[in-house]
C-alpha cells in the first residue's frame, strides 16, 4: 500500500471531515485517520439544531452526509490510533499504535477531546454497567428506570431532556445553583416534568450491588450533608480533555492539552495545524469546527504549494 499522501487528517469529526473536503477538492492526495466511526461526537447527539441552514437532524445522519461528502472528493478513510507525529522537516511522520507509518506533507490534527471521568476508583469497573457517557448510545437500556445526570451544561442539559423518552426519572445534578448550558436548553429542561434538577451538589461515590450502579453519594457544597440517590444509570457530562497524548512535552500544546495555532491554524511545527475541539478557542461546536477544517486545509494547500515551489 502506497503510505504517503499531501494531507493526512487525524481525525473524522465535523472539522476533518470539512477539512477532508476542502483538501480533495484542492487536488490533495488525502487521508483521514480515525480510530473509531466518522462522526466525533456527532454520532453521540440525538438531535442537532443549530447547524446553519438545518432545522433538525440527527447527529448520526449530519455525520454520514459529511463522511460521503469527504468520500466523493477522494478522501480516503484509514482506521488507526495515532501514537506519535514525527517532524522530517519537508515531511513528517504519522504512526499509529499497531506500527504502521505514513508519510504526509501535512498533518492536520482534529483529534477532538475525551470526556473527562468523575475521577473514582470504579469508573472503569463501571463503565457498561450502569455508567455512561453517551445518552444517545445508552439511553434505552434505562427504560422506566431512574438515572442520574450530572453537569449544568449544554451538554448535560441536551442528553437529560434526550433521556426523558427512556428513564421514569431523570435526576439532573449541578454544583452551581445556575445553569451553564444555553437558556433554550435550560427551558426545555425545566418545563419537562420527568427532570428533577438537583442544585449546589457534587458527586462522593457510586453506590453498587452486583457489580452495578444503584444510585449515587452526593454532598451539597454548602452544608457538606450527603444526599443519597438511587438510580440505575449515571451520565456524567463535566467537561472533556483534549485527545492529544501524542503531543506531551511539546511546546504545540498549552497546560490543559489544547494545541496552540495561529490564526492560520498553524503551530508551532511547520507544515502542522490543529482544528476544532482540540485547539485553544472560546466555542466549541459543529459549526465552528467545519470554519476551522476549511481556514487548515486551504492553508495546507498555500503550505505545500510553497514546498513545491523550492
Amino acid at each position: 500500500m502506497d503510505n504517503k499522501y499531501d494531507v493526512i487528517i487525524i481525525g473524522g469529526g465535523p472539522a476533518g471531515m470539512t477539512a477532508a473536503v476542502y483538501a480533495g477538492r484542492s487536488g490533495m492526495k488525502t487521508a483521514m485517520l480515525e480510530k473509531e466511526a466518522p462522526g466525533g461526537k456527532m454520532i453521540k447527539t440525538h438531535l442537532i439544531e443549530n447547524y446553519p441552514g438545518v432545522d433538525k437532524i440527527g447527529g448520526v445522519d449530519l455525520s454520514m452526509k459529511m463522511f460521503e461528502h469527504a468520500s466523493a472528493y477522494g478522501a480516503q478513510y484509514l482506521y488507526g490510533d495515532v501514537v506519535s507525529i514525527t517532524d522530517k522537516g519537508d515531511f513528517k511522520i504519522v504512526e499509529t499504535a499497531d506500527g504502521t507509518q505514513y508519510e504526509t506533507l501535512v498533518v492536520i490534527v482534529a483529534t477532538g477531546t475525551n470526556e473527562r471521568t468523575l475521577g473514582f476508583k470504579d469508573d472503569d469497573l463501571l463503565l457498561g454497567h450502569g455508567l455512561s457517557y453517551c445518552a444517545v448510545c445508552d439511553g434505552a437500556f434505562f427504560k422506566e428506570n431512574d438515572v442520574i445526570v450530572i453537569g449544568g451544561g449544554n451538554s448535560a442539559l441536551e442528553e437529560a431532556v434526550y433521556l426523558t423518552q427512556f428513564a421514569t426519572k431523570v435526576n439532573l445534578v449541578i454544583r452551581r445553583d445556575v445553569f451553564r448550558g444555553d437558556e433554550s436548553a435550560q427551558r426545555q429542561v425545566l418545563a419537562n416534568p420527568k427532570i428533577n434538577v438537583i442544585r449546589k451538589h457534587i458527586p462522593v461515590d457510586y453506590i453498587t450491588e452486583n457489580g452495578k450502579i444503584a444510585g449515587m453519594k452526593f454532598e451539597n457544597v454548602d452544608t457538606k450533608e450527603p444526599l443519597e440517590i438511587s438510580a440505575s444509570g449515571v451520565f456524567p457530562y463535566i467537561g472533556a480533555i483534549p485527545a492529544t497524548s501524542f503531543f506531551t512535552g511539546t511546546d504545540v500544546i498549552d497546560s490543559e492539552g489544547y494545541m496552540i495555532v495561529n490564526e492560520k491554524l498553524e503551530s508551532s511545527i511547520p507544515g502542522v495545524f490543529g482544528t476544532g475541539d482540540v485547539i485553544q478557542k472560546h466555542l466549541r461546536q459543529i459549526v465552528t469546527a467545519t470554519s476551522d477544517g476549511a481556514i487548515a486545509a486551504q492553508n495546507a494547500f498555500s503550505y505545500i504549494q510553497d514546498l513545491k515551489s523550492k
